[in-house]
């Protein structure tokens, strides 16, 4: 039997169609408990509608627990426009799609994702207020993979303290599948480091983007040859779905710790990683630092603060990693944990009538 959208814990899932500019988007909340769904908007040319469907549920998820295990009075929540944005991305497409976030009164608050960038979040707001992301010149915090990736580097330092007994990567190698927005500025801070970095990707620009910026960096053919690689820190930071049975089985490096979106393939991979040694920084964890940053939107953009707040990314990691040893369980059980006790007490609340 096909599994429908009812046999999900989704608070609310909103299809959107303007015919005349071509947009085809769907919003999903999966929780308010905590606060607005805060989540990226994700232009993506998806196979088929059930494709994006499978995608804005299982993102606007992971939005809700990101959001609560990095403090924030946050739910989680997504969108996804199914499209080539090369090709159809438009001025009338992005305002047709602030109007149908407008349309939620608040309860979904939008930004950049995969597809979408600054510019196109300053034009979502002309039509809608709940939008974050924007540009320093239109009031926003600009491009959120500055804080993204700063939080990733803490996350792997606070695994490396974990495993080695010292948060220092100076010497280590580290493999990054993906220098994109978040990748390239992550290789900056792990040269920057010490760190003997071996990236890969799919854009020969971002791999030439990166080698004129940091040429002591190596390159390998793709991410089936990173994962083959011997590496102390194996980094995803493209798409999700990287870590699977085959390439858990395959894997060198002893941390895991990457900027991508639900990169276990499946919840069995955590115990694979968990059987074979091999410290999982969950990824809903680490990346956090992309939503504090637009978050901080919300009470007036102060960088300075945003960046206090994704270095407690570190000591987060940290607490992660001491209740998965005290309850025997892989760190990505343990985070859930974490996020689940929160959005339960805190949300809980939200019942005390205040007037």
């Amino acid at each position: 039997m096909t599994e429908g959208v009812f046999d999900h814990a989704h608070e609310q899932v909103v299809f959107c169609h303007d015919r005349a500019s071509g947009l085809k988007a769907i919003i999903g909340l999966y929780s308010t408990a905590l606060g607005p769904g805060l989540g990226g908007t994700r232009f993506y040319p998806y196979a088929s509608e059930a494709d994006a469907l499978a995608d804005v549920l299982a993102l606007s998820k992971g939005m809700a627990y990101k959001n609560a295990l990095a403090g924030l009075d946050l739910g989680g929540g997504k969108a996804v426009i199914i499209g080539d944005p090369a090709k159809i991305k438009s001025e009338a497409l992005l305002r047709a799609f602030g109007r149908f976030v407008q349309s939620l009164g608040g309860r979904y608050i939008t930004a950049c994702d995969v597809g979408t960038y600054v510019k196109d979040m300053d034009i979502v707001a002309r039509e809608s207020r709940f939008v974050t992301g924007r540009s320093p010149e239109d009031g926003g915090a600009g491009d959120s993979s500055v804080l993204t990736a700063f939080g990733v580097y803490q996350g792997m330092r606070a695994s490396a303290d974990q495993l080695w007994g010292t948060p220092e990567l100076g010497g280590r190698r580290v493999g990054v599948a993906g220098v994109g927005k978040v990748g390239h500025i992550l290789v900056g801070h792990l040269v920057e480091a010490g760190a003997r970095v071996v990236i890969t990707d799919v854009s020969p620009k971002a791999i030439e983007r990166t080698l004129a910026e940091y040429p002591g960096v190596e390159v390998v053919a793709d991410a089936d040859a990173l994962i083959r690689e011997d590496v102390d820190v194996f980094a995803p930071c493209a798409l999700g779905g990287a870590l699977t049975d085959e390439t858990v089985a395959l894997l060198k490096a002893k941390i895991v710790c990457g900027a991508a979106n639900n990169q276990l393939a499946h919840p069995g991979v955590g115990k694979l990683l968990d059987d074979r040694g091999i410290l999982f920084a969950p990824d809903y964890l680490v990346n956090s630092g992309g939503v504090i940053q637009v978050s901080d939107e919300l009470h007036g953009f102060d960088f300075a603060r945003a960046k206090r707040k994704t270095a407690e990314i570190f000591d987060t990691t940290k607490a992660v990693y001491a209740l998965a040893l005290a309850d025997g369980v892989p760190p990505a059980t343990a985070a859930d944990r974490l996020a689940e006790r929160r959005m339960s007490e805190v949300g809980r609340l939200r019942s005390i009538l205040t007037v």
